[in-house]
């Protein structure tokens, strides 16, 4: 048989958007500056790449300011998209007030409709409340002029009598995009078919998959995506991201290459992004995706460590790892009680935390785990 005549055949070719300068904020311990976004971003598109996803805004004075402002910079806000958290209708008209200063024209909703995400972060598993939520965060952002595309976090996870009632409603708002969001890797290639079979059956459906790797099938789930109709897929630079990583852009790539015949992209590129990429975000060139590397069960977020289960495709101590805190400069307080818990320590938290920032900062924001802010703790003395 001859190679072109083994090609499999899809629906249509995806387009690609890419997660590094978004994801990475919720990776623990990775920061990207501006200079380093602004390079990233560039490469991204001269690869080929659509759309880069940059920062995350959950209301005034973004943490990723400078991040959205380098990559609109270097190519332009019709060519980025930054994600927007929804969790009430007051908190989304902020989120979208920022968005507009920072000259934002993509947002990305993240909106969790698990009902374990949806009793976590919108105190409420009701479908119908979660429904309701999406259509009036895509109602403002439409009325505002924003293109959309709206998610469904831990959507793998949502059975379908629950997520294609979300998504419809959605579309009917006026979204453009639905991101299916598998926040936890939890379906297999022939179950990701199903899953997305029923999104693109609806009227109006545009579909993206957003995979994450810890089973190591996010590039085989995101082929199978496509295989079922989806439109986009979303990835990252060395597949850099939390739990596991996301799918790594460079294998997403080839593998359309040699499995689909797409040669829309250069993959010329792609070397020198893992490069950059993996040594903008202090990983060195040893980073690896999958459940036993040690960024796996890391975290920085207080939620993540409080409830481990609700992000963890399988418990860290399984694969014999262990779960840790990492972090940078996005200290806060449940952080700082999360790491002192049952160590002894006994510090006043509300003055300790700032103090630990404040030499953070001092010191060029080295990575703490929860090691280094045990023994912060002992050195600490009040002023």
């Amino acid at each position: 048989m001859a190679a072109a005549e083994s090609l499999e055949k899809v629906p249509r070719l995806p387009r690609i958007s890419d997660a590094t300068l978004r994801d990475s904020a919720h990776m623990a311990g990775v920061e990207f500056g501006p200079a380093d976004a602004a390079v990233i971003a560039d490469l991204l598109v001269r690869t080929g790449v659509e759309l880069v996803e940059v920062g995350m805004v959950s209301g005034p004075d973004s943490k990723d300011a400078d991040l959205v402002l380098a990559t609109h910079e270097a190519v332009g806000p019709e060519r980025s998209m930054t994600l927007v958290v929804v969790r009430d209708r007051r908190q989304v008209a902020q989120a979208l007030d920022e968005a507009e200063r920072l000259g934002v024209r993509h947002i990305m909703y993240s909106i969790p409709t698990s009902e374990q995400h949806a009793r976590l972060k919108l105190d409420s598993h009701s479908p119908r409340y979660v429904e309701k939520l999406a259509r009036s965060a895509v109602s403002q952002a439409k009325e505002r002029g924003f293109h959309v595309t709206f998610s469904g976090e831990d959507g793998a996870r949502t059975p379908k009598e629950r997520l294609v009632p979300y998504v419809t409603a959605g579309f009917e708002a006026g979204a453009d995009r639905f991101r299916l969001a598998e926040t936890v890797a939890y379906l297999s290639p022939w179950q990701m078919e199903e899953v997305i079979a029923d999104l693109v059956a609806i009227d109006g459906s545009e579909i993206e998959i957003h995979s994450h790797n810890m089973l190591g099938m996010a590039v085989a789930n995101s082929l199978a995506a496509v295989r079922a109709g989806a439109q986009w897929v979303s990835a990252t630079v060395g597949g850099i991201g939390e739990r596991g990583g996301n799918a790594p852009l460079a294998e997403l790539l080839t593998s359309l290459r040699v499995i689909h015949g797409d040669t829309r992209f250069d993959l010329t590129h792609l070397t020198e992004l893992s490069r950059i990429a993996l040594r903008g975000a202090g990983l060195g060139d040893a980073f690896q995706s999958g459940p036993t590397t040690p960024h796996a069960f890391a975290y920085e977020l207080p939620g993540q460590l409080s409830h481990p289960a609700a992000y963890e495709t399988l418990p860290a101590e399984l694969v014999g790892n262990t779960r840790e805190l990492r972090v940078r400069s996005r200290l806060t307080p449940a952080l700082v009680t999360w790491a002192l818990a049952d160590s002894g320590i006994l510090v006043d938290i509300a003055a300790f935390t700032p103090w630990l920032a404040e030499q953070q900062e001092r010191n060029g924001r080295p990575l703490l785990d929860r090691d280094a802010i045990r023994k912060a703790a002992i050195d600490f003395q009040p002023a």
